[in-house]
């Protein structure tokens, strides 16, 4: 049973093209030690399923970087996709203050960023729009039909132990080709639930939603969570620092701990370590 995926697919009669994204290993491991609250994990997991979205359209040239900020209880949502679907996410929030909340209100006022680092070339292009919408399904949806110059319908659905995202885009020549077409896939994409995808095949799944439509269903990607314990790195980086700044800190505060927000990682060195660290250099 595939259960971390990302689908294309095309209806060929209707010029409309599509994809699917559903996690759950992926998205737990990505969750798993933050006890981040329900509202929360929501948010993260609908910028999550966005960036796997927008991710299977650079697989294996660009890596998409999509940020939320916010002037409310939610400051930050991050989403990170590597161009083999690789992920990575965190939410920064004030706890205090995530009380039952429509999105709006979670989220204030802000701006949304999109990255894209082509890896080939080295060159990134990045996308700023403000906060429009009252959901951050409304939201995406108005950056995508933006930056795309089509139109775009997304659903989006999280909850702690799965996610699913479906993107539709009207090409250009969808109402030459049946007039009624968009309206009719878009009220059948609206039916979509997440318990519905938790155990179903992605085929079977875009049958029993659009049963009655010609589709063409491309490769099938597999989405993975990747953040790994990276101690090597992190000892470069003080090394970089520099060992008077290093062992102030270790004066200072008793040890030297590194927090990678990003991978809910936690790096300690005592002041045995610091001296092995610098003796080697």
């Amino acid at each position: 049973m595939q259960t971390d995926y990302v689908q294309r697919f095309l209806f060929e009669d209707l010029d409309i093209r599509g994809r699917l994204v559903c996690l759950t290993d992926a998205w737990q491991r990505m969750l798993d030690g933050r006890d981040y609250p329900q509202d929360i994990a929501a948010l993260l997991g609908h910028t999550t399923a966005l960036n796997v979205l927008l991710g299977a359209n650079q697989k294996g040239s660009g890596r998409v970087t999509l940020q939320v900020q916010g002037s409310g209880p939610v400051k930050l949502l991050v989403a990170d996709c590597t161009p083999e679907l690789q992920i990575r996410g965190m939410a920064h929030y004030e706890k205090d203050k995530v009380n039952p909340a429509d999105e709006r209100n979670l989220l204030g006022d802000g701006r949304l960023s999109v990255t894209l680092e082509d890896v080939k070339s080295g060159q990134m292009y990045q996308s700023l729009v403000p906060l429009e919408g009252e959901t951050l399904e409304q939201i995406f949806e108005h950056y995508l039909s933006q930056s795309e110059q089509v139109s775009a319908f997304l659903r989006l659905r999280a909850d702690e132990d799965a996610l699913c995202g479906l993107l539709l885009e009207k090409l250009p020549g969808a109402d030459s080709r049946d007039p009624d077409g968009w309206n009719r896939v878009t009220h059948l994409a609206a039916t979509l639930t997440l318990d519905e995808t938790r155990d179903a095949q992605p085929y079977d799944l875009l049958t029993r939603v659009f049963p009655e439509e010609l589709m063409r269903v491309f490769r099938l990607y597999a989405v993975q969570y990747h953040c790994p314990y990276d101690e090597q790195k992190v000892k470069e980086m003080l090394r970089g620092l520099g060992r008077k700044e290093v062992e102030a800190i270790l004066a200072e505060q008793g040890e030297v701990v590194i927090r990678n927000e990003m991978c809910n990682h936690e790096y300690r060195f005592g002041a045995e370590e610091i001296a092995r660290l610098f003796a080697s250099h």
